[in-house]
Order: C-alpha cells, then structure tokens, then sequence
C-alpha cells in the first residue's frame, strides 16, 4: 500500500534532510566572519590578546557560534550519510560518519578554550600569558581532531564518487570540496582556517542539500492502494 500521506511524509523527511545539510555549512561561514581576524599563522597569542582586547563581547560570543557550528556540522555529516546510504554507499561514509562526528567533537573543545581569555579579561590577568600556558593543549587538540575530521571527510569524498548521487563531474568537485574542508583544518593559518575551510564547507555540502532537496522520491500512481 502506498498513499498520499506516506508520499508527503516523505517529502516532509527530504526537506527536513536537506535543510540539515544546508544549514550546518551556513553557521559555520556565519561564525567564521564574526570571529575577530587572525590572519597569520596561529596560534598567535598577541594577536589573541589585542583581538579580544578589542571586543570581548564579540570575542566570547563569535566562539560560542563556533562551537554551536562544529555541531552542526556534525548534524550535517549525519544527514549527507542517510542520503548516501539511499544511494547505495554501505560502509565508507559510516565509518567517514565516526571520523567526522569525532573530529567535530575536538574542534569544539577549541572554542571553550579561547573563553580563558574571558576570564583573563574580567580578572585583569595577562592576556598574551593565559594564551601561552595553554597554547601546548590547544596544538594538540586541534591537530588530533583535525586528523580525524580531514580521514571522515576523505572517505566521504570517496563515498560521494562511488555512489554518483549526482552528475559524476559535480561529484567529483563535491568530493574534492570534501576533502579541501577536511584538510583546511590541519593549516595552522587563519586565512585557512576562517576563509577557505567556510568556501570549502559551502561547496561541498549545499550542492548535497540541492540534490536532496530537488530528488524527492515520486511514484505514479501514489494514492493506489
């Protein structure tokens, strides 16, 4: 038995799938523009210091949308798997899936870190010392967690390819967006981590959310039981 109310209960899931796919890249871009610049190579503790100095209202609240993003992408990743899963992809992006949800996890430790300066800033204690003592834990987090999240998005890169949910030439630029996305946390250089991870996030999961979103399940004859 197939019916109107089973078709438009899909369709309401499809939408539902690909605004999650859409919005998980848009906060990202969204936190990565309000987030004072840090242009050179991080860290860069008197750049930390002189940005939150600046604006420590912006500072704390641009890393709370931070961390509020890392877990949307997380959501995200979810969603793209379900739909990969649809189109026949079994094991890459399930096991792409943990790398991504992981990595996503440490990359949001990041964000609670730089409140440290919050409290530097209300107690008068030395901005530019406080980013120093932790600098050794906020290096190896962010290279640990973006390890995990380049492996998760390289296999679902591949994922994307394999399983040509749409044309085989824009597949091939998702799945090279992907991996730009994966590998632009790993370059300890502001430009990178703010600008071109946000660009490489938008190119390659919106593309998704279009597919998603454009490809709703329809059957002739629906309302025939």
């Amino acid at each position: 038995m197939y019916t109107d109310l089973d078709q438009t209960t899909r369709d309401a899931a499809s939408r539902g799938r690909a605004a999650l796919v859409a919005i998980g890249p848009l906060v990202l871009v969204g936190a990565m523009l309000w987030h004072p610049p840090l242009p050179g190579r991080l860290p860069d503790s008197e750049a930390v210091a002189d940005a939150a100095a600046g604006d420590i209202t912006r500072w704390g609240l641009s890393h709370l949308a931070a961390a509020i993003a890392s877990a949307m992408i997380a959501l995200s990743f979810i969603a793209v798997r379900g739909h990969l899963r649809q189109r026949g992809d079994h094991s890459l992006s399930a096991v792409g899936l943990g790398f991504v949800v992981a990595g996503s996890t440490l990359y949001a430790v990041l964000p609670g870190m730089e409140f440290s300066v919050l409290a530097a800033h209300e107690t008068g204690a030395d901005l530019v010392a406080t980013q120093d003592a932790l600098e050794g834990w906020f290096v190896t987090v962010l290279i640990g967690g973006s390890a995990l999240f380049a492996v998760g998005t390289l296999l679902f890169a591949v994922a994307v390819v394999r399983s040509a949910a749409m044309g085989r030439s824009e597949a091939v630029l998702i799945a090279g967006a992907l991996v730009v996305f994966g590998l632009s946390r790993l370059v300890p250089i502001g430009v990178v981590q703010f600008y071109v991870q946000s660009a490489a996030a938008l190119l390659a999961l919106l593309p998704i959310a279009a597919e998603i979103s454009a490809r709703t399940p329809r059957r002739a004859g629906s309302s025939a039981t």
